[in-house]
Formats: C-alpha cells, sequence, structure tokens
C-alpha cells in the first residue's frame, strides 16, 4: 500500500557568522549565500529540493536582518510565495524554531533545514522528509540520521533505538566523539551523523518546549504576539526575543524528550564545514589537485586554489589550500582548517 503524501512546511534556518569559509564566506555575506558549487548558492540549493508544491508547502525562512537583501532576491525565483521571520538577533536554533512553529497552524508539519547544506541526491532527501512528515504527524520529534561513511570528528551522532514505523526510536545523542571513539562507532554500527535537519508537528514542538524549556517558550511567545503589524515580514518583538537564552534545538529539546525519533537517509550529504570539506565535493575523484580560478599546482597533490584575481602558482606543496578574495589571503594546511576562525582578520570581517 502506498504511503500516505505529508504536506511539509519547509522551515530554513539561516543563521551562522560565515567565518570557516572565510575569506570566501563572511559575516556580513555568509556561507548560504555565496556560490561555491555551482551557479546556485547552498541556500538556494536547499530551496529548490523543496520545490514540489504537491509535497512542500510554501518555505518559511528564519534570518536576521542584514541578510534579507542576500535572501530575497535569491529566493525570488525559486520560492517567490516564500515567508520570512527576521530575528531582532541570534539566538540558536531552538529559539528560531519556536518561532516559525508559532507562525504556522498547530498541525503543520515543519521540516527544519539549515541553508547552507549540501546534499547530491534530492530524491533520498525528498522521500526521507516523507518518511519523517509521518513519524511527525503522529507526535514524535524527528531528526535525519544521515548515513556516517567516515570517522568524523566534527559532528555529533545518533545512536539508534527501537524500530518504529519507517524510522527508529532515538536511544541517545552523542557529542561530537575523539578520532577512537568515532572509528569505533563506524566499527559497531547503530550510530548516524546529526545533520541538523528534523521534523516535528508544530503544536508538539511548542508543547515540548514549554515542558523542558518554559521560560524560552513563554518569551517566543510574547515576541510573535508583539510582532510589527505592518511589516510583510514576521518581525518579532526585540524586547521580549532578547531576554532568550541562545540554545540549539537539540541541547533545548532533543536530548531530553523521550519522544526522539530518527529516519536513516543516505543522500550525500555535507554540511561543508571547512574548506577541506568543500575541497572534497568540488575535486573529482581522479584529479589529483583543484584550482578554482587563476593559478597553477606543479609537483604537488591533494592541494587547492581558490582566486578571485590574482594568478597563484603552488609548487611542491601536498595538501595545502590557498585562498584569494579581495585583500586577504589564507593559506592553511588541509588538516589546520578548522582553525580559519582564529584568524585575526576573519574576526572583523
Amino acid at each position: 500500500m502506498e504511503s500516505q503524501v505529508i504536506m511539509i512546511v519547509p522551515v530554513v534556518l539561516c543563521g551562522g557568522s560565515g567565518t570557516r569559509l572565510w575569506p570566501r564566506s563572511r559575516a556580513a555575506k555568509p556561507k548560504p549565500f555565496i556560490s561555491l558549487l555551482g551557479d546556485e548558492t547552498l541556500y538556494q540549493a536547499t530551496l529548490q529540493r523543496c520545490s514540489d508544491r504537491d509535497r512542500f508547502a510554501p518555505p518559511m525562512v528564519v534570518i536576521g536582518e542584514r541578510h534579507l537583501e542576500f535572501a530575497k532576491p535569491q529566493a525570488a525565483q525559486i520560492a517567490p510565495d516564500a515567508q520570512f521571520v527576521v530575528e531582532p538577533i541570534g539566538r540558536n536554533t531552538a529559539p528560531a524554531i519556536a518561532l516559525a512553529a508559532l507562525a504556522l497552524d498547530e498541525d503543520d508539519v515543519m521540516l527544519v533545514c539549515p541553508s547552507d547544506h549540501h546534499i547530491v541526491d534530492t530524491q533520498a532527501f525528498q522521500d526521507t522528509a516523507q518518511a519523517a512528515g509521518r513519524l511527525a504527524s503522529d507526535d514524535w520529534l524527528v531528526a535525519f540520521g544521515i548515513a556516517a561513511t567516515a570517522p568524523e570528528t566534527g559532528y555529533g551522532y545518533i545512536r539508534r533505538g527501537d524500530p518504529l514505523g519507517e524510522g527508529h526510536q532515538v536511544h541517545s545523542f552523542v557529542e561530537k566523539p575523539d578520532l577512537e571513539t568515532a572509528l569505533g562507532f563506524l566499527a559497531q554500527g547503530g550510530y548516524a551523523w546529526n545533520g541538523g535537519i528534523f521534523a516535528f508537528r508544530a503544536g508538539f514542538f511548542l508543547s515540548e518546549l514549554t515542558k523542558y524549556r518554559p521560560d524560552m517558550a513563554a518569551a517566543a511567545r510574547a515576541a510573535f504576539e508583539q510582532r510589527d503589524p505592518e511589516s510583510e515580514d514576521i518581525r518579532p518583538a526585540a524586547a521580549q526575543f532578547g531576554t532568550i537564552a541562545s540554545e540549539s534545538v537539540d541541547y533545548a529539546l532533543m536530548e531530553n524528550t523521550d519522544r526522539a525519533a530518527m529516519v536513516d537517509v543516505s543522500m550525500g550529504w555535507s554540511d561543508i564545514g571547512n574548506w577541506d570539506a568543500l575541497l572534497l565535493q568540488r575535486k573529482s575523484p581522479d584529479a589529483d589537485n583543484l584550482i578554482v580560478g587563476p593559478g597553477e599546482i606543479i609537483g604537488a597533490s591533494g592541494s587547492m586554489i581558490d582566486s578571485d584575481g590574482p594568478h597563484v602558482t603552488l609548487i611542491g606543496a601536498d595538501d595545502i589550500v590557498v585562498v584569494i578574495d579581495r585583500d586577504d589571503v589564507l593559506v592553511t594546511s588541509r588538516n589546520a582548517v578548522q582553525r580559519v576562525g582564529e584568524a585575526a582578520r576573519c574576526k572583523k570581517s
């Protein structure tokens, strides 16, 4: 028997400071809104994956004021029906999702999607969204459990529990592990990456948030109820929203609720979290190096040049990333890309 089709409301979260891909990505124009993989931005690709109006309702984009100038024009060709929730200040994912839930009907199933992830297999994403939506409509808080293909230490993990419909109950959420622990997860099986994609029924999300974070739920509701009545966008009241503690949905809710579930998916996912991750997505398997813009690599392998102007010549240096953006130059080994955010210029950009 064919499974029931659930109408899903995409909730696209646009946050973050863009520092991990500095200098190409900056706080003023972060990763979701720049073209890194082809002509589309990651934000546009997120909207495109949810553009089938037989399965996805018009999206709701939660975003800060300073990035509206990018988000609205980029959405116009793909999702002209998008609704924008403008956060007066960033307070992490739990309050952002709460604002979206308050703007929806309580029985709406919302699919929370970060705006800056890369997904190769759109069909697998859409099929998994439906499976997650069916569980969410039965009042489960559902996470995408992304197939763990490497012992990544930069991701949180989800441990599968008992089978549940098209997915599993969550046994536990696991913090970012060290390498030895991550290798153990892969050897043991039963673990998936937590990619930050979730499905909730809006009313149930708010009831669970009220149970575990009553102050946050109350402040979010007050900010929403006192939103600007003159704006075409949803603009919550800054005074009330500003009282909320900054907390992720994982910490605030998913690790506390007894209604956490997961659906497994293999969809060629990456959060493009640093220059090494971007290199791996850009480079063909048979290529030694990657050059974007003017450049030349001689006698080296595993390296990347990404320049917006000056010609770069790299000789005899394996596993090096060189990025030039306007007046800023980044040179880093691939095993140190996680430290890009420490750069003084990065913090000022």
